[in-house]
């Protein structure tokens, strides 16, 4: 959803409190698309001024040149003045040639080969977390992100790594510090949101250092002991590298999935033909999947530093200066999406960027896909009837399109 009274004087484009409010500045990106697709963004109110790069045929050429643009100075801009320093640097903060290495080792755990061994398992997973709403009864009223979209990847991350059930609410804590780090849901007593977002990593490392020791004595097939097996040339990466790995599976698998699967329910009961068109055709499930990636696009920003001088559309870029990719607006760009502003579940060819580009495209993307698909197959026909039982509760952040709470009304047929 977007407000067309949104300008660029009443909204900030990394302004965590605006997302929140007003939720995604279509009208702003659709502006910069046709008059100034790199825009040169002057901030005033604190935080560095930086290009926001607007379309999908600029945002993939940065991507793809990961020596040019680098990630690692700063991944993500605000209106503050704190910046990333004294966070570790995950898989998405490197730069080749480590960014190289480590993802060739990952992709390991990643096979096509390896991935079709898990689709039993987390069918399974999202059949438990659905059946949990099924048994309360026919008619209710629940927050689906509570009941579905926030169990089903915290479920499906722990189960990959191998957490125990009774400490997969752990995750869940950790990440919402992490992410929703300024939000006044989340921010800690008399603390920063920086000061938030470090104490929950902190006590993330903490957690994971106990569990990676474990693993090392008592090795299993899960991803924690795939982290503490890692090498490179011949020699184990880092402990922080181990600790950094566990961090970036639990935090981005868990937040891009459970906003993109509530940002997809709420298109459905505001688009209830669409709704109807997937019940009467459960094939097109995996077209409407990718429709809901682009029509959410749960990541709004990365940020790339620019490693020299260059140029981007006709646009000088000055080493050491910023950009801001704004992957929802490249996923309505009007050359790329006939209709763009149109929500259809069988919308094919589909060339959405919600998972990123290039070398950095999400290793996750699969599993995210499977674990949406799953959900929907085992909910979206049993419904009779649905509708928003009370205002949706938007995160306050300009990273992720986060949506705290969608309360829903629903009848069920018996299925």
């Amino acid at each position: 959803m977007s407000d067309d009274t949104i300008t660029r004087e009443s909204f900030n484009l990394v302004s965590g409190p605006d997302y929140a409010a007003k939720g995604y500045p279509h009208a702003i990106w659709t502006e910069l698309r046709k008059e100034d697709p790199i825009h040169w963004y002057e901030q005033t109110d604190g935080g560095p001024s930086f290009w926001a790069v607007t379309k999908s045929e600029h945002i993939q050429t940065v991507g793809r040149l990961p020596n040019l643009f680098l990630n690692g100075p700063r991944l993500v801009l605000d209106n503050t003045q704190e910046s990333d320093a004294g966070f570790p640097a995950t898989l998405i903060q490197m730069d080749p040639p480590k960014h190289t290495d480590y993802r060739k080792l990952a992709s390991k755990r990643f096979t096509p080969g390896k991935l079709r061994q898990l689709h039993g398992d987390i069918e399974l997973l999202a059949k438990e977390i659905i059946d949990s709403l099924l048994a309360e009864g026919n008619e209710g009223e629940c927050d689906f992100v509570e009941k579905v979209s926030a169990p089903l990847p915290i479920a499906v991350i722990a189960w990959l790594l191998g957490v125990p059930r009774e400490d997969w609410k752990l995750l869940f804590d950790w990440t919402n510090r992490t992410i929703g780090a300024n939000d006044p849901d989340f921010i800690g007593e008399g603390m920063t949101g920086r000061e938030t977002a470090l104490q929950a990593m902190g006590e993330l490392f903490a957690y994971f250092t106990g569990l990676v020791e474990d693993r090392r004595k008592n090795p299993q097939d899960d991803l924690i002991t795939f982290f503490a097996e890692m090498e490179v040339d011949g020699k184990p990466i880092p402990e922080v590298d181990v600790l950094t790995w566990n961090l970036i599976i639990v935090i981005a698998g868990n937040e891009t999935t459970r906003n993109a699967t509530s940002g997809g329910m709420l298109a459905l009961i505001e688009h209830q033909d669409q709704l109807r068109k997937i019940q009467g055709d459960v094939d097109l499930l995996k077209n409407g999947v990718e429709e809901i990636l682009r029509w959410t696009s749960p990541i709004i920003h990365f940020c790339r530093t620019a490693s020299e001088d260059t140029e981007l559309g006709g646009r000088k870029i000055e080493k050491g200066q910023h950009l801001g990719l704004f992957y929802p607006s490249a996923n309505r760009d009007e050359d790329v999406f006939e209709d763009p502003f149109e929500f259809r579940i069988d919308r094919y060819p589909n060339r959405h960027l919600a998972f990123g580009v290039g070398e950095h495209f999400c290793l996750g993307a699969h599993v995210a896909r499977l674990e949406m698909e799953f959900a929907y197959r085992y909910l979206l026909p049993r419904i009779e009837e649905i509708e928003l039982a009370g205002p949706v509760v938007r995160l306050q952040s300009a990273l992720v399109g986060g949506v705290k709470s969608l309360p829903i009304r629903y009848r069920l047929n018996e299925g």
